[in-house]
């Protein structure tokens, strides 16, 4: 292997030679002589360390000398690849763990026998001895016990290790983080541990108890009930997520031992803390604000080592409250466990251990070479070009796959960090983690489960085996059934959420997006707790699930997308059955598209009616050019389509025209039309209502613009005036929808506006419709349409005004507003008719079908009051709706029979 600095390694060899060390260099000896100044300096100045590179490594007794010896070992194997980044971290916490045995004052980890006097070693033999050995350690939370004291002590000490050191992943150059426990003397164990700091601090490197209770302002060394007493009451989280890399380094194993078993079932309760993510976050983001070294810094810069030990903290902390396997203190064993159990994903899981592996061996090169500390990327060219070499590559390769590393770990640490999931987990208690037959059964009675033992079944039908699909589904389902309880039935979300997973559980990227993606899993729950529509909707098609990954798929599509999508969509078909089937397909994710985002709050009530509306009318018009031969033929929407007032359950109404002489052709075209819209198939079906044409259901389903013309001037109904005033072209040929509009202005307009007999006309049909068309036994209090302040009386009033002022515009709302009406008028009329859509929309999404009547009480009013986003007691919403029809019917009796 090539030097890393090869003029470097010339320069130190000619050093040796002048200090009169013989022969040819080994492959070992050049590797760190290329890679490290300072290890070159400490051969040159004790050039029979050479044999320490590899052989057998005589005991000393300088605990610096032979600190350096061992390390001399350590990082030989590392350059020449005899040993791995993660085995050298091991070998250098190994070396932490035997350098603290070593400076503990003789008699420090309690022995109950002394050896005889004869046969006592120097304590600086012993000291060495114990630095030197390396016997197997049976548990890797504890080292190897030391050699029997000297005397019997006036305390116990044992070293914890923490920080790098206590998770076996320590670096060439770094404080050794520790806590001191003792029992006995605590002022003897004060000076014991203080004297292990200074001649650490001497020898090899500092050791830092900035970690124990209180930081530096509390005692250095504290008893175990002091501890315990701590951690209880006091701790912060951030203690507590330092504490995952806790374990026995020195000293006295049994009272290490005692500690850890006290303090570890502490660390993992700790994530029932109700702010232990936002604590975490806000740690992260303190520890950002004080990189000073910009994004050279591979510790705590963007995309750094930090980056990725505070991501995979924070999920052990979460997650670790039920699942014992993620338990581990260093960061590549837990972030492997995470990715087995499936908390991430195996493609980041190994992009995170490549890069983290990456990261470590570039601190390992950078601190190498002088033995200091850092962890700045040097920006000079000949650092690069040394460090480069170190890793064996060019400097560009090296830019080039440090950049990359960088970029993709910040990606996943912002994805994982902050995703809304591990918040939702972290809600749940750690008891409704478990997954057990009984403890869930017994959850899911407390969450309202109606039927728990069924439920039982869908989850063990979810999460049975040890697949990884399993295993994922056991991350979900605690936070989904959290999130059912809030439902006004559990029961269905939980059914619906079983069969969307069944027919996309073997789909790779289904489970995936539940669990990475943002806010996916949470929405879905929201909206399979509450929807029939949306759950039928998503049956129909599962993929349409990406639409909840991002808000910007929620916004509805403009009439251009519309169109354009449509197009595409017909163009890849030759018959007009499969090509309208493709039309509706792509309704019924448009439809989906907009439930989920009023659903999720991300849309005003008109702005649902306009976004409906604008599919309805898209589809129509494609529907015709695929049913339709040539010819001028044009398709009018009238009531809420005309309005562009839909709602999910509405009929469409229209009225078809097309040019004279052409009433068969036109007949076709609109037969096929509803046929094949209107046919059964996998997508909701869209119903075309005709009954607003001329003499109703007894006169032709089309006609030309003339037999309009005639018919209007001479034998229209007021009624039929009326229902012009929402007449707009919504599909078909342009140019005829505008003919056909500038004959309806001078019917729905008339100059001399209406007539007293008119009025009189529309009072009486209002009073009949009130009297005969509300639903037997319906309550006229709170139906929505047809009641007491519902649509029908404020559409019929603002209708009313139209015409007698001329007041144009097909919209309820926007009339309305160009009515100029008393401001208290126009909000209580706006602010109902609002109150009503919405529960309108509500019935339809909660129920899969319409309806118009407000439920006084029971599941379905639970269900409305979520669905609009309000939250107390449902009464109070029912109170409100009627508090809000009566103001409205006030002003509808004055205005409409004024």
């Amino acid at each position: 292997m090539r030097p890393a600095d090869p003029e470097l390694a010339a320069r130190q060899l000619q050093r040796l030679a002048e200090a009169g060390v013989p022969g040819v260099p080994a492959p070992r000896l050049l590797a760190v002589l290329g890679a490290s100044s300072a290890l070159g300096d400490h051969l040159i100045a004790y050039p029979e360390d050479i044999s320490a590179l590899d052989g057998p490594v005589p005991v000393l007794g300088d605990l610096k000398r032979d600190y350096r010896r061992s390390l001399l070992r350590i990082a030989a194997d590392d350059l020449v690849g005899a040993a791995d980044t993660e085995a050298t971290m091991r070998a250098l916490a190994g070396l932490a763990d035997r350098t603290l045995s070593a400076a503990l004052p003789p008699g420090a980890t309690d022995a109950t026998e002394t050896e005889p006097p004869e046969t006592q070693l120097p304590p600086a033999v012993t000291a060495a001895a114990v630095l030197l050995a390396d016997a197997p350690v049976l548990d890797p939370r504890f080292a190897t016990p030391p050699a029997p004291a000297l005397v019997t002590p006036a305390f116990q000490l044992a070293v914890i290790a923490m920080g790098k050191c206590g998770a076996n992943e320590l670096n060439y150059v770094s404080d050794v983080d520790v806590i001191f426990v003792a029992e006995g003397d605590l002022t003897a164990a004060t000076a014991a541990a203080a004297d292990l700091m200074t001649r650490c601090g001497t020898a090899a490197w500092p050791v830092d108890a900035g970690l124990r209770p209180e930081g530096r302002s509390g005692p250095l060394v504290r008893s175990l009930a002091s501890h315990a007493a701590y951690y209880r009451k006091w701790a912060h989280t951030w203690e507590f997520q330092a504490l995952l890399k806790a374990r026995h380094a020195a000293g006295d194993p049994a009272l290490g031992r005692e500690w850890l078993d006290d303090v570890t079932p502490l660390v993992w309760r700790a994530g029932d803390r109700p702010n232990i993510v936002e604590d975490v976050r806000a740690m992260r983001r303190r520890v950002e604000a004080h990189n000073r070294a910009g994004e050279r810094e591979i510790k705590l810069g963007p995309g750094g080592l930090r980056d990725i030990e505070f991501t995979v903290q924070l999920l052990q902390l979460v997650h670790g409250r039920a699942d014992e396997s993620l338990r581990s203190a260093g960061t590549l064993p837990a972030l492997r466990a995470l990715t087995a159990g499936g908390y991430v994903g195996r493609a980041d899981g190994e992009i995170l251990e490549r890069a983290y592996l990456f990261l470590r061996t570039v601190e390992h090169r950078l601190q190498l070479q002088r033995l200091r500390r850092t962890h700045t990327v040097p920006s000079d060219a000949h650092g690069l070009r040394w460090l480069a070499g170190s890793l064996d590559c060019t400097v560009e390769a090296f830019d080039v796959e440090w950049r990359r590393h960088a970029r993709e770990v910040r990606r996943l640490h912002e994805k994982l960090l902050y995703r809304p999931l591990l918040e939702a987990v972290a809600k749940v208690p750690t008891e409704g983690l478990r997954l057990t037959a009984k403890a869930a059964g017994d959850r899911l009675g407390i969450l309202g489960f109606a039927d728990p033992a069924g439920a039982l079944r869908h989850i063990e039908s979810l999460t049975g085996g040890v697949t990884r699909t399993a295993a994922i589904q056991k991350t979900l389902l605690p936070v989904l059934l959290a999130e059912w309880a809030d439902a006004p039935s559990p029961d269905q979300g939980l059914l619906a959420y079983r069969q969307v997973s069944e027919k996309l559980g073997s789909t790779p990227w289904y489970l995936r997006l539940l669990r990475d993606e943002g806010p996916v899993a949470l929405r879905l729950a929201r909206l399979l707790g509450l929807s029939r529509y949306v759950t039928d909707l998503l049956a129909r098609d599962p993929e349409a699930l990406r639409l909840l990954a991002d808000d910007r798929e929620l916004v509805p599509s403009t009439p251009e997308m519309l169109r354009r999508g449509l197009e595409a969509a017909v163009a890849r078909h030759t018959s007009a059955e499969s090509a309208v089937l493709a039309i509706r397909a792509q309704r019924r994710r448009e439809l989906l598209r907009i439930a989920c985002a009023d659903m999720l709050g991300k849309l005003d009530p008109a702005a649902v009616g306009r976004a409906l509306s604008d599919v309805t009318d898209a589809v129509l018009d494609a529907t015709v050019r695929v049913a339709g031969p040539p010819g001028r033929f044009a398709i009018i929407g009238m009531g809420r389509l005309g309005g562009a007032e839909q709602s999910f359950g509405s009929d469409v109404d229209v009225l078809f025209v097309c040019d004279d002489g052409e009433e068969q052709q036109g007949m076709w075209v609109a037969e096929q039309v509803r046929k094949l819209l209107g046919a059964p198939s996998a997508d909701p079906p869209l119903i075309i209502d005709a009954g607003l044409r001329p003499e109703g259901r007894q006169g032709p389903l089309v006609r030309s613009l003339t037999a309009y013309r005639q018919y209007y001037a001479k034998w229209a109904q007021v009624w039929e005036v009326q229902a012009l005033l929402r007449a707009r072209p919504v599909a078909g040929d342009p140019g005829l929808g505008a003919e056909f509009v500038a004959l309806a202005d001078k019917v729905r307009y008339p100059a001399q506006g209406l007539t007293p007999a008119q009025v009189t006309e529309i009072r009486r049909i209002k009073a009949r419709v009130d009297g005969e068309r509300l639903p037997r036994g319906a309550d006229p209090a709170t139906h929505v349409k047809l009641g007491r302040g519902g649509l029908a009386d404020i559409e019929w009033t603002v209708q009313l005004l139209q015409l007698l002022h001329g007041v144009r515009g097909t919209s309820t709302l926007a009339a309305l507003a160009a009515l100029d009406l008393d401001a208290g008028d126009e909000e209580a009329l706006r602010e109902a008719w609002l109150l009503a859509s919405r529960v309108r929309d509500a019935l339809m999404l909660i129920r899969g079908k319409p309806g118009d009547q407000l439920p006084r009480h029971g599941v379905e009013l639970a269900g409305i009051v979520r669905v609009l986003g309000r939250s107390g007691d449902p009464q109070e919403f029912v109170e409100e709706y009627l508090r809000t029809a009566r103001h409205a019917r006030a002003v509808v009796e004055r205005l409409f029979y004024q």
